[in-house]
């Protein structure tokens, strides 16, 4: 009897905890992961509006294209297109301490780039339109470890209007800005190198 009486318990126990976590978040993060995902599934054309650095530019004179691609409760997949180059994602996460932005970089034939994954998590509530990344543990390691230490004061941000959505990256001397037109929606891409429709 007391056999079946544990069992009977040790059974009740597993299903009382066989429930995911729950997603924990703040409005501000929420509401800003919501505005990006109202337009899952629609595409927008940017143009640069701020790269203060001089020389060739692989971005210049080239169309810049971001893809609200798949969304769900805890992540966003964004592919930003240069021209015909479709190496690049960003992954907008819930972690249940903030948001991560993350840059997937993949080769054509869909395999990770030397560079991949880096990004940044967010250190405070920032707003419903604007969220900034400052770089995380794993990305200064791998900058490092590139010989790009300059790269380890990266912040990325990121904000959305109405009308507009931005991506920025800013470090000491450094800045480069995107917006995107978020009054044309424009025919969508195809998958980013990596990924399948």
């Amino acid at each position: 009897m007391k056999f079946v009486v544990a069992t009977a318990l040790s059974l009740v126990s597993s299903v009382a905890f066989a429930r995911p976590a729950p997603l924990v978040s703040i409005p501000s993060h929420d509401a800003f992961f919501d505005n990006i995902a109202a337009h899952c599934g629609k595409a927008y054309e940017g143009k640069i509006t701020v790269d203060n650095v001089t020389g060739p530019n692989s971005f210049a004179g080239k169309k810049l294209v971001m893809h609200v691609r798949r969304c769900n409760e805890r992540e966003l997949q964004v592919p930003f297109h240069v021209g015909s180059d479709a190496s690049r994602t960003w992954l907008i996460t819930k972690t249940g301490s903030g948001l991560s932005l993350k840059h997937d970089h993949r080769h054509k034939d869909g395999t990770d780039d030397d560079s991949t994954m880096y990004g940044g998590h967010t250190i405070d509530a920032g707003f419903a339109n604007v969220q900034s990344f400052p770089a995380d543990q794993y990305s200064k390691e791998s900058f490092a470890r590139q010989g790009i230490p300059q790269s380890m004061g990266n912040t990325w941000q990121m904000y959305i209007y109405d009308e507009k959505f931005t991506y920025r990256l800013v470090r000491e001397g450094r800045e480069f800005r995107v917006d995107f037109d978020l009054t044309k929606p424009i025919t969508v891409p195809s998958a980013p190198w990596g990924y399948k429709d």
